[in-house]
């Protein structure tokens, strides 16, 4: 059975530094959940609380509705898997993944069972008497999982575990850590600076910085409807521009900037330092001057990306700019020294606090 877990106004403090500063989320049983960020910014150090490795210098954690306070790491109902995964390379695999059944007094032939079970649940049959060193690391990816799963935890806990697999690898077990995840319904909380594994695995994302968390949503919403220039930042790229807001209606906004004045969406015209965020995507490329939002610039770099190509120009008031185009064989590449126009639609555009929000 999976279980939720609910952080209540978490802190975690190491000395006068403060790791963890006050999360509030609730992950639902069942839900694949990833805390997003860059090194350093108390994702870990979450993962660790919910573990009972660290204690929380404040707050609640209740896995199941029943709080963690005095509760040591094998008294949870959770397993933790490292970046290391920390296999025995002079066991054979079955009993890899039986050794927590061997330490709770499981018996042999029951260990052996429950192995070969798992093992075809991660797609690994018939690799029970294989060695550590035998397998390639994705085959040493699952084997981990499997073994975490033969404690049957209600939560799953992952720590960047893809981040020493090459790219192509890391894609593939993205897909099966989310079969796998599916097929079991145990709670997964996954750990990860990779923007492309968080959206692509998880049904909700919560962004963190500097301790704090961010925003949480669905990909989809992290994506298009960013709640601060950090989260848009952070989770994927940007033309930016610094200004100040005009008039707003209806939920659109004027907004003056250095290179012109723009029309945008937004949700607060409050906050220091509002500045104008679109995306490469939504940056259209034109020899003509756009209906609105348009700069005149010339490509000063042209990069072929595989399925798409990257266009970089300098607008005539000195912005550096960005755009995308699909390669489709739809639209003429520009050349490098091309002067074009760069435009975008205002529902594609937002205005945004450039500071960090407090977690709520």
């Amino acid at each position: 059975m999976s279980a939720g877990i609910d952080l209540d106004n978490v802190c975690c403090d190491f000395g006068s530094f403060r790791a963890v500063d006050h999360v509030n989320v609730s992950i639902k049983p069942g839900e694949f959940f990833s805390f997003l960020g860059p090194s350093g910014c108390g994702k870990t150090t979450i993962l660790r609380m919910i573990s009972g490795f660290t204690d929380p210098s404040s707050g609640v954690i209740r896995i199941g509705d029943k709080d963690m306070k005095g509760q040591r790491p094998n008294q949870r109902p959770t397993a933790l898997i490292f970046q290391n995964l920390a296999l025995f390379p002079l066991m054979p695999i079955w009993e890899n993944i039986s050794f927590g059944l061997e330490v709770r007094g499981v018996g042999k032939t029951e260990r052996r069972a429950k192995a070969e079970e798992l093992l075809r649940l991660v797609d690994l049959p018939g690799a029970a008497d294989k060695m550590v060193s035998q397998l390639s690391g994705g085959q040493k990816q699952r084997v981990a999982i499997a073994r975490a799963l033969a404690v049957e935890p209600s939560v799953m806990l992952l720590d960047e575990p893809l981040s020493a697999l090459d790219l192509k690898l890391r894609q593939h077990m993205r897909a099966e850590l989310r079969a796998i995840q599916k097929r079991t319904g145990v709670t997964f909380i996954y750990i990860t600076h990779d923007q492309g594994e968080a959206l692509a695995m998880s049904d909700r994302v919560g962004v963190m910085s500097q301790g704090k968390l961010q925003q949480v949503a669905d990909p989809r919403d992290i994506y298009n409807n960013p709640s601060n220039g950090f989260v848009a930042s952070f989770v994927g790229e940007n033309n930016i521009f610094a200004g100040t807001v005009g008039a707003v209606a209806d939920g659109m906004a004027r907004f003056d900037t250095a290179h012109g004045t723009f029309r945008a969406r937004v949700n607060t015209t409050s906050g220091k330092d509002l500045k104008l965020y679109v995306r490469p995507e939504h940056t259209i490329i034109s020899s003509f001057p756009g209906a609105e939002n348009s700069l005149p610039a010339t490509v000063t770099d042209v990069a072929f990306e595989g399925n798409f190509i990257s266009v970089h120009a300098v607008s005539d008031s000195g912005a550096t700019l960005m755009a995308e185009l699909r390669n489709d064989g739809s639209s003429a590449i520009p050349v490098t020294g091309e002067k074009l126009h760069m435009s975008f639609a205002a529902e594609r555009a937002s205005i945004l606090p450039d500071g960090l929000t407090r977690g709520e």
